[in-house]
């Protein structure tokens, strides 16, 4: 995985809470295939990592969502816990955040309660994705096919259910990011969103 991903740069969206060997063995492996890593939230400042129930590390962050372009990224990574994208799904600035990168193709890698993110985003409808299982009816009732498997891959979007299937979602996150935009993410980000406002 040596040099894969030199010359790109990766945002990883988290909040408090989230999940620590999701956020730092994915961030690890990205910066090993030589990405440029920053971590964006919507405070400044540290956040608060987890070990399932236990509170864990504290990262510090690199951008607050107000200072972070999507443009200045190629591809994006949300990592799980509960509390973490139950925060980011809140937030406005965070779900258009997310959009950028399915609206403009780019890769995306979204952990165990992270694609809740995407479902309030309007951005699972039509998705093969995988997910911590207590949310697959959440993601489900967004329009996505949820199915339960290790790491899914679709058109650009890689999906894992849980800390154990980690390796197998750093192999494909490098993979997809490495490939670059996916037209096929792009159309279908577009064709979702437009769906969401008309409904709304």
């Amino acid at each position: 995985m040596s040099h894969q991903l030199k010359g790109k740069k990766v945002a990883i969206l988290a909040a408090d809470y989230f999940e620590q060997v999701e956020l730092t063995k994915p961030r690890d492996a990205l910066e090993e295939a030589g990405a440029e890593v920053k971590i964006v939230s919507p405070k400044s400042g540290q956040i608060q990592g987890m070990n399932h129930a236990d509170k864990g590390d504290k990262v510090d962050v690199d951008l607050t969502l107000d200072e972070a372009d999507p443009d200045d990224f190629d591809a994006l990574m949300i990592p799980g816990g509960t509390m973490n994208p139950d925060t980011l799904r809140s937030t406005p600035a965070a779900l258009e955040f997310t959009r950028h990168f399915f609206q403009a193709g780019k890769p995306a890698a979204v952990i165990c309660h992270g694609p809740w993110v995407l479902a309030d985003a309007g951005l699972a409808r039509g998705r093969k994705l995988t997910s911590w299982p207590a949310i697959q009816m959440d993601l489900k009732n967004a329009g996505a096919e949820w199915v339960d498997e290790e790491v899914v891959v679709d058109n650009g979007l890689v999906t894992s259910r849980k800390p154990d299937d980690i390796p197998a979602f750093n192999r494909k996150m490098i993979e997809e990011f490495a490939e670059g935009k996916h037209s096929q993410q792009g159309k279908a980000a577009s064709e979702q969103c437009a769906t969401v406002e008309l409904e709304t």
